[in-house]
């Protein structure tokens, strides 16, 4: 019998991978996306239409203001984006992209809906090598977290644990891109630029990250950018 599994869906590529990941394992995906005041709120069009391709068993989208007290360039548009970065200076230290306990609210919601719906898992694309240096893409949160998910709910208490699972952890980024064209991601829907335009910038650090991970994969990226 196909176990449940809860999918944080971003709608980026490596969320993508993840969820054709877990339908590859088997498992019964329910897709969970955050309309969190993203100044990139385009990419919750393309959870859609990917949640929508995998054909998952169901699709909510939560609303949460994480821009209420700022904090970050993502949520907070008076803030410049960092742009033109070489890859290896995004690991330099905690960019201003980064959102104050992003994973760990989503990661919470997305426990409270696993344990109602009686989900053995819950998947995230968080990466520990092209990942621009955040704090709550790392090994050591994720084990933390793992905790969290055992002692802080009934099913942990009683013996059966939801797991926190990271497929994409330790690849980096033309390795991920490699494992989506295999099982057969429509990167076509996907979407990575911080800027929220109508065509990505090919400039901010996730569009440089995607970019390089298309070439380093040898695929071509099929999504236009603006200036080229």
């Amino acid at each position: 019998m196909n176990q449940r599994a809860i999918v944080l869906l971003s709608g980026g590529l490596d969320s993508a991978t993840v969820l054709y990941h877990a339908q590859a394992a088997g498992d019964e995906c329910y897709a969970l996306s955050f309309d969190y005041q993203q100044r990139h709120r385009r990419e919750l069009h393309s959870a859609q239409a990917i949640a929508h391709s995998a054909a998952v068993h169901g699709h909510e989208i939560i609303p949460l203001d994480l821009g209420r007290w700022g904090g970050s360039a993502l949520t907070q548009r008076d803030l410049d984006l960092p742009r033109q970065r070489h890859p290896a200076a995004m690991t330099q230290g905690i960019p201003i992209t980064y959102v104050p306990a992003r994973n760990t609210i989503f990661l919470s919601l997305a426990l409270a809906w696993a344990e109602v719906l009686g989900a053995k898992r819950v998947y995230l694309g968080a990466n520990a090598l092209d990942y621009s240096g955040y704090p709550d893409c790392r090994e050591d949160y994720l084990l933390a977290m793992q905790q969290v998910y055992t002692l802080g709910t009934k099913r942990g208490r009683e013996g059966q644990p939801i797991e926190l699972a990271a497929p994409l952890l330790h690849l980096h980024k033309g390795e991920i891109i490699q494992l989506g064209q295999e099982l057969g991601v429509p990167w076509e829907l996907t979407w990575s630029c911080y800027q929220g335009e109508e065509m990505a910038c090919g400039m901010c650090d996730s569009c440089i990250l995607r970019r390089e991970g298309f070439r380093q994969a040898g695929i071509e990226d099929p999504l236009p950018y603006a200036g080229t």
